[in-house]
């Protein structure tokens, strides 16, 4: 098994990043889930990124950097925009998609002349990527398109024999991955959403924002129709579930629990009716009722407001054919 160590000791973090240096692999937390990290100016360590994940070669990673001033180590641009969402929204789940230097190697982009960088919130994160002296290429800590990993447990359970390090930082605030804005174009598309809600990001250009239509080469993680999957087949309902009178190993993951009777399990994204706390509990919630013996796993929906447009994405892809 992995060595697992606290991400708030020094010690630890130097010795995250002594792995990093040295070509190895760290799972590390941040606020949206926990990544599997690697040198980004390192092909071989990207490579096993790749090969540990099963990840396709098509979909790019992400560059995770200690701090905003770091990003023209990878970026090339000076669009106007780029400093007023940083200053705004980082640290945090914001990953911009620009113009990316010759140096990137290919595999971290996939082939694309674009690179999607971000500043992550947890300050293990940063000082990880800071003490490595090196901006970490990192997608989520699991095998690729099932349920993320929010919390060291997880990674454990999934990584546990092929990561040389876990850094335990609790569990994950946020809980969905970082919303994905593409500033490579004319106009700014969101390409994933996730922990920024889009009303923040349209505020902040003022301009309305689009998201990116389906289909089509990858531009970032998490694009692909079929993500985020529980092994047990996942249905999306159109609305509130009421209660289960025909039986059967059916689970329901609930917005608040309301009428979810007559179900085998039953987890509860928000107690409180907040989609902050529905999000930070989706992929956890996700995990435990894929591990309960079940036939079907049927999600009734939230609206589609704040971070309610990234639960939905996520719920969706995991639900897709």
């Amino acid at each position: 098994m992995s060595r697992v160590l606290p991400a708030g000791d020094e010690a630890s973090v130097a010795e995250a990043a002594r792995v990093l240096r040295q070509g190895g692999l760290v799972a590390f937390p941040t606020e949206t889930v926990y990544g599997l990290g690697a040198d980004a100016f390192n092909p071989r360590a990207v490579a096993r990124v790749f090969e540990v994940k099963a990840r396709p070669a098509f979909d790019p990673l992400i560059v995770h950097l200690a701090d905003a001033g770091e990003r023209e180590r990878v970026a090339s641009t000076d669009d106007p925009r780029v400093p007023i969402l940083a200053a705004r929204f980082w640290p945090g789940p914001l990953t911009l998609v620009l113009p990316r230097r010759a140096e990137v190697p290919d595999l971290v982009t996939s082939g694309l002349d674009t690179v999607g960088i971000r500043v992550p919130a947890h300050p293990a994160a940063r000082a990880m990527v800071a003490a490595a002296g090196t901006p970490v290429a990192a997608p989520s800590a699991n095998p690729f398109g099932y349920v993320s990993p929010t919390t060291a447990a997880h990674v454990a359970e999934l990584l546990g024999t092929v990561v040389e390090l876990v850094l335990d930082g609790g569990p994950c605030r946020v809980g969905v991955e970082s919303t994905i804005l593409s500033l490579a174009g004319g106009s700014p598309v969101i390409l994933r959403p996730g922990g920024v809600p889009r009303e923040a990001l349209e505020e902040a250009l003022g301009v309305p924002l689009k998201l990116a239509v389906r289909g089509g080469r990858p531009l970032a993680p998490g694009q692909l129709p079929k993500h985020y999957a529980t092994r047990t087949p996942l249905r999306v309902l159109a609305g509130p579930a009421g209660p289960r009178r025909d039986g059967g190993r059916v689970g329901l993951l609930a917005w608040s629990g309301a009428g979810a009777a007559g179900y085998a399990a039953v987890e509860v994204l928000a107690p409180d009716g907040s989609t902050e706390t529905a999000a930070a509990n989706l992929f956890a919630a996700l995990r435990r009722l894929d591990a309960a013996g079940l036939d079907l796993i049927l999600a009734e929906p939230c609206e589609e407001s704040g971070l309610g447009h990234a639960i939905m994405d996520r719920l969706r892809r995991a639900a897709a054919d």
